[in-house]
C-alpha cells in the first residue's frame, strides 16, 4: 500500500477525532437520533459520525468506497455498525472515483467536480491523485436490506444528487452537504428533496454541532440564505425533515 493514502487517513483523524469535537458530535445526535432508529451514514470517512450516531442509541448502517478508509472502518468500527465498503448512487454498478492522497474528503465519484472544484476558492491546493474503481450500491437498496431509517446523512463530494436518485421513499430526516461554491448542487438537492416529499429545512454551518436558525424553514428561505453566500463560505450540511403536508401549507 502506498504511504501517501495512509498519510491522509492519519491527517483526518487528527481533524475529525478532537475530543471536543466528538464529545459536541454526540451531543447533536441525541437530539436528532432515539434509541432503535436506525440511521445511514452515506460517505462515513473515518466514522466519527457513525460513532455519534451509535452513542446516540441509533442502528447505523455505514457507507465507505475508498478502500485505506474502509479498512480502517472494518478494523475500528463497533461491531454492531454494519459497514459496506461501497458508494451509493443511482444504480447498483461499479464507478470510477478520483481520490486524492492527501485531502481524502474531497474524492468524488463526481466526473466534473474534481476539474470544477480546482477554479473554485478553497480547492486550488487539492490535488486528485489517484483513481479508483469502487462498488455503488442505492439507497433504495441498503432500505431493502435493513428498513427505512430515520435519518440519511449524505457527504459525497459533488456527487448527492446521484446517491438521491437512488432513493424512491420519503425518509423523515436528511441531510446532504452543501458548497457555496456550487449553488446549482445546492438547489439541485432541493429540488430533488422536494419532490420526494414535503419538507422544512436547517443548516449547520462547518463542523457545527447545532442548527444555524431556531425554526425550520420553506425551501424558498433555504434558497435565499444559500444566494447569500460568498462562493469562500463555510461549507456545511442541508438539513431536511419531513413534515405533514398542512405544516407546509402553514
Amino acid at each position: 500500500m502506498r504511504l501517501s493514502p495512509w498519510l491522509g487517513l492519519l491527517r483526518s483523524l487528527a481533524i475529525y477525532y478532537h475530543p471536543a469535537r466528538l464529545a459536541e458530535m454526540r451531543r447533536f445526535y441525541r437530539g436528532l437520533l432515539a434509541p432503535g432508529d436506525l440511521a445511514f451514514d452515506i460517505g462515513a470517512h473515518v466514522g466519527n459520525r457513525s460513532r455519534a450516531m451509535r452513542a446516540a442509541g441509533a442502528r447505523v448502517v455505514a457507507l465507505e468506497p475508498q478502500p485505506v478508509f474502509a479498512s480502517f472502518l472494518r478494523a475500528s468500527l463497533p461491531r454492531d455498525i454494519t459497514l459496506h465498503e461501497a458508494a451509493a448512487g443511482p444504480a447498483e454498478s461499479e464507478a470510477e472515483m478520483a481520490l486524492s492522497s492527501r485531502h481524502p474528503t474531497v474524492s468524488s465519484l463526481s466526473a466534473r467536480f474534481p476539474e470544477e472544484a480546482a477554479a473554485r476558492p478553497g480547492f486550488g491546493h487539492v490535488r486528485w491523485d489517484r483513481r479508483q474503481r469502487v462498488r455503488v450500491t442505492t439507497l433504495d437498496r441498503l432500505i431493502a436490506q435493513a428498513g427505512v431509517p430515520r435519518y440519511i446523512k449524505i457527504d459525497v463530494e459533488g456527487f448527492e444528487i446521484e446517491v438521491l436518485a437512488g432513493l424512491s421513499v420519503p425518509v423523515e430526516i436528511i441531510s446532504a452537504e452543501y458548497l457555496p461554491g456550487f449553488p446549482a448542487l445546492s438547489h439541485a438537492v432541493i429540488d430533488r428533496l422536494c419532490a420526494l416529499g414535503p419538507y422544512r429545512f436547517n443548516v449547520v454551518v462547518g463542523e457545527a454541532a447545532g442548527f444555524l436558525w431556531p425554526d425550520w424553514r420553506g425551501a424558498e428561505a433555504l434558497r435565499a440564505w444559500l444566494a447569500g453566500l460568498p462562493a469562500d463560505a463555510t461549507s456545511g450540511d442541508i438539513f431536511a425533515r419531513l413534515v405533514a403536508p398542512e405544516a407546509v401549507a402553514a
